[in-house]
Order: structure tokens, then sequence, then C-alpha cells
């Protein structure tokens, strides 16, 4: 079986394809906003639809395809920017309509969880989902992945997009940051946030452009916001670990490929005998391959639906997902 699948929810537009469970490769072009500026949805969705063509034509000669040889197709249907999903909803309605083929709603962060797993052979972990727009620690429980912490505001990713722009470090931010912090030998002080096991990032922006405004070198001021936002992360990981017991714990999404992170994660692991295991960095980022595994697993246990009822959700609890193929990876390929 041959899944397409099609990844649009933000800046990037991707296509992946797996073929019986086993991702075959991926493309994609990430949209760049204007220097100083953040996402602009419309201007991100007519970026997609400018490059999705040849970006499809481009997979399937690479890959020695035929548009005719794929079997189902699956898009990202959410949470997401309105105007850059319903591109990718768009293009997976016209191939399920030309080629007669299923359609699969995949929701993002689902596909991010299932991608970590499938590249980390990884079980039952407690999974850290830290992206531009997730910021979630979540295990499977009683056919979804519940959620034992979450951003009660903005993600992680974004945060520090945020304060990266206000300072002229560019996009994307996190990198940015990072590397600037490392010029710095000292932390200052900032507020954790942390209500129950949800997280308050908004206000470590706040704080941190104070501090720039006031005079604190600007290396010292990224090295004490890296060091806060992920140590409030570790501590309701830590809790999480606690709580679940699980042994596993998965990092997936953009800022997995933090080394800062993982180092922090790793020692908060190890104090409750648990493994961390990271996305490798070609699908830490938002890409196609993901959908497309997803999709499968998906359309596997008979999850499908047509073009005229497909949907996109911009706004979509990744609790409020079934995921009836949970132990189906707990084999390993």
């Amino acid at each position: 079986m041959l899944v397409l699948g099609i990844e649009s929810t933000a800046h990037t537009f991707s296509i992946g394809i797996v073929k019986d469970g086993k991702i075959l490769s991926q493309l994609g072009k990430t949209y760049i906003p204007p220097s100083g500026a953040g996402i602009h949805p419309r201007e991100a969705a007519e970026h997609h639809a400018r490059h999705a063509p040849a970006i499809l034509r481009q997979l399937l000669d690479m890959l020695g395809l035929a548009l005719s040889d794929v079997d189902v197709v699956a898009y990202a249907a959410g949470p997401g920017l309105g105007p850059a999903l319903r591109i990718g909803a768009v293009l997976a309605r016209a191939l399920a309509i030309k080629l007669g083929i299923p359609l699969v709603p995949v929701h993002h962060g689902v596909a991010h969880i299932e991608v970590a797993r499938y590249t980390t052979n990884a079980c039952d972990p407690l999974v850290v989902l830290v992206s531009g727009g997730h910021t979630v620690i979540t295990g499977y429980s009683d056919g979804r992945y519940r959620v034992f912490g979450e951003t009660l505001d903005v993600a992680i990713g974004n945060a520090i997009d945020v304060f990266a722009r206000e300072v002229g470090l560019g996009f994307p931010g996190v990198p940015a940051v990072e590397k600037c912090a490392e010029a710095a030998d000292t932390v200052v002080a900032f507020p954790m946030p942390i209500v129950g096991q949800d997280l308050s990032y908004a206000g470590l922006v706040t704080h941190a452009l104070q501090l720039v405004k006031s005079g604190t070198p600007l290396p010292v001021v990224c090295k004490s916001l890296i060091e806060t936002a992920y140590y409030m992360l570790a501590e309701v990981v830590e809790r999480a670990l606690a709580y679940t017991k699980k042994k596993e714990v998965v990092v997936a999404g953009g800022v997995a490929r933090s080394k800062r992170l993982r180092e922090i994660l790793s020692a908060a692991s190890g104090e409750h005998d648990a493994v961390v295991k990271i996305v490798p960095d070609e699908y830490a980022g938002d890409n196609g391959a993901m959908i497309a595994l997803t999709g499968y697993y998906a359309y596997k246990h008979g999850i499908y639906t047509t073009p005229e009822q497909s949907f996109v959700k911009q706004r979509w609890r990744l609790d409020n997902v079934d995921v009836p193929w949970f132990y189906d990876l707990c084999n390993p390929h």
C-alpha cells in the first residue's frame, strides 16, 4: 500500500510517501517570513500553493513512481493556520477525486508523535512534543494520547521565535537564540510560571525583552531564557514520569533538535531510570512523511473519509483523537 501524505499546517509545505508502513522519502519547502515579521497565514498559503505542484512532481520522479501508484492520500487536517491548512486539503481532495482513492485526515500533533515513535522504536513512551505550535507532555492511555501538561498560552518554539524576532536574531528563533547564548557565562533570574502540570511562556518573553531594554547583555538574556524555558519543561516531565512510571521519553517536534534541551531532559529522565529518545532531525520539523505514516496507520484501522466529508480544524486537541493503532508500533520494524 502506497500512502501519500501532505503537510501544510504552518510555514512548511511538504509531501511524503510511505509504502507498507515504511517511509520512502519526503520533499518540502518552507516559507520564510520577511525580516522582523512573523508568519502571515495568507502569504504562507500563497507560498504553499505556488510550490505544491512542483514538489509533488519532483518527489514522484525521484522515487520512480506515477500518480496512479498512490493508493491512499493523507493530509494534515489541523491544528494549524486556516489558509495554509486549506491548501493541503484542497490538493488532497483533488488527488482523491482524480484517482478515486480514500482520503485520510491526520492530526498534525499525533503525526509528530508517530514519526518519532517510528524512528526511535519506542513502544509506550512519555512524549514531549515541542515545536513552534506545540508544547505538550503526553502519553497513551485508554485509546488516546492523554495530556499530562501543556502550555497555557504560546508554545515554547513560538515564544522563543518571538523573542528572536524582536531583538533581531532572525528566523528560526530557537537555534539563533541558543547560538547567541553560547557567548554568556552567567544567567539572571527569570520567573518560572508552572501552574500545576501546565506551563506559561508568554511572560518569559515579556521579561526577557524588558531585560534587554534595561541593558542586560543579549547573550545573558538568551542563555537565561533558554535555560528557564527548558528547565520548566523538565520539571513537568519529571512529575509525569513519577506519575506514569514510563521508562521511555520520546522528544518530538522541531525544538527536539535542540542539543541543550536534550541534555536537560536526559538528566531529568535519568532520575527516574527512563531513557530519552530523540526524533531524528530530518523528521523533527513539519514534514509530509509523518502525515503519510500516520495516514497509513489510520487507514489500516478503517479511518478515512470522502472529499465531501473532509475537513480542516484550526483548533483540534490532541486528546480528542482516537489512536487505535497505538500498539501496532510495539513490534520493532
